[in-house]
C-alpha cells in the first residue's frame, strides 16, 4: 500500500472531487472482476471513486484497504459510500515522477457582466 503525505492527499481529494464513480461494489463484496475492473481503471486513470452499496461502514473501510493492498495503490478518502483510490500510473513509475500529478492552479479570472443597451 502506498503512503501519501497530507499535502498530496488534499491535492489528490480536489482533482477527484469533479469525478463519478467508475466501478461499483454491489451486495455481493469485493469479487475478483470487480478487483480486475478497478486495476483496469487505475491503470488507465491513475485516481478513481468507487461506489460502494453497502450500509455497513466497517465493510467499506475493509474494502478499501484491501483493494489498496493488493493493487499497490494509495488511500485517497472514504466519504459516505464513496471510496477514491490512487496509483500512480505506468509511465510515472518509469520515469520515477511520483509527484505528477500535483498541477498548478490557474489564476481566476474575472466574470464579465453584460453591461446592457440597445443593438441598434
Amino acid at each position: 500500500m502506498l503512503n501519501l503525505s497530507s499535502d498530496e492527499r488534499r491535492t489528490l481529494r480536489a482533482r477527484a472531487h469533479s469525478l463519478h464513480p467508475v466501478v461499483s461494489i454491489s451486495q455481493s463484496g469485493l469479487s475478483e472482476s470487480v478487483v480486475r475492473e478497478i486495476n483496469a481503471n487505475l491503470a488507465s486513470h491513475g485516481l478513481i471513486k468507487i461506489r460502494v452499496y453497502d450500509d455497513d461502514r466497517q465493510a467499506r473501510e475493509q474494502y478499501l484497504t484491501s483493494l489498496c493492498e493488493r493493487l499497490d495503490a494509495a488511500p485517497v478518502q472514504h466519504i459516505g459510500k464513496l471510496l477514491v483510490i490512487w496509483r500512480p500510473q505506468p509511465d510515472d513509475q518509469a520515469q520515477g515522477a511520483r509527484h505528477r500529478f500535483v498541477r498548478r492552479a490557474e489564476p481566476r479570472r474575472s466574470k464579465r457582466s453584460f453591461q446592457g443597451g440597445s443593438d441598434r
